[in-house]
């Protein structure tokens, strides 16, 4: 569960910018990332277990600025779009690069010598892949959804909750099920 913590900034950013309020919520969303990250390295945490929050910080500083700079920029009705675009491109990197995002925070959580089992590299490849694919059909959806009723609040919530409840049950359902299988 204290993996999740690091998806914070992004979904208190969804409850504050869905009002037409994504200043505040881009702002919000780089305060709670960067005191995220500020406890989290002296609590002793190494940079691969806070991907998200790093992450976090990058996206919501540039959201910040362009908020700031350009308030009534045509991207403002597609900020929850935005941010699963984001995660998403979070996600598929981290697998490009052959470190999916989940491995840092799965460490916390396994001995030494589970970590360097092929097992638990793939059990995190797919947990990974199931965010990214997650946060990439949100995107499509909330990108559609805000093109044809930008005013389809409920759906636009509905959407932005089930990219992180369903992949977050995943998560929590998909290595107990592997465990079983061994």
């Amino acid at each position: 569960m204290s993996g999740l913590l690091g998806f914070l900034p992004w979904i208190l950013y969804a409850v504050i910018a869905t009002g037409d309020e994504w200043r505040w919520g881009a702002i919000t969303g780089l305060v709670i990332a960067l005191v995220l990250i500020v406890v989290d390295r002296r609590a002793g945490k190494a940079w691969d277990e806070m991907v998200i929050e790093s992450s976090a910080a990058i996206f919501f500083a540039c959201l910040t600025a362009l908020s700031l700079l350009r308030p009534h920029s045509p991207l403002t009705p597609y900020g929850p779009a935005l941010v699963n675009v984001w995660l998403a491109g979070t996600a598929w990197g981290s697998l490009a690069i052959r470190r999916p995002f989940t491995l840092g925070i799965a460490r916390t959580m396994a001995s030494e010598a589970v970590w360097k089992s092929p097992r638990f590299y793939r059990v995190n490849v797919v947990i990974t892949t199931a965010w990214a694919v997650a946060f990439t059909v949100a995107a499509i959806c909330l990108t559609l959804v805000l093109f044809v009723s930008p005013h389809a609040t409920a759906l636009v919530v509905a959407i932005k909750v089930l990219s992180f409840v369903l992949p977050a049950a995943f998560t929590s359902w998909y290595p107990k099920r592997v465990a079983a299988r061994a």
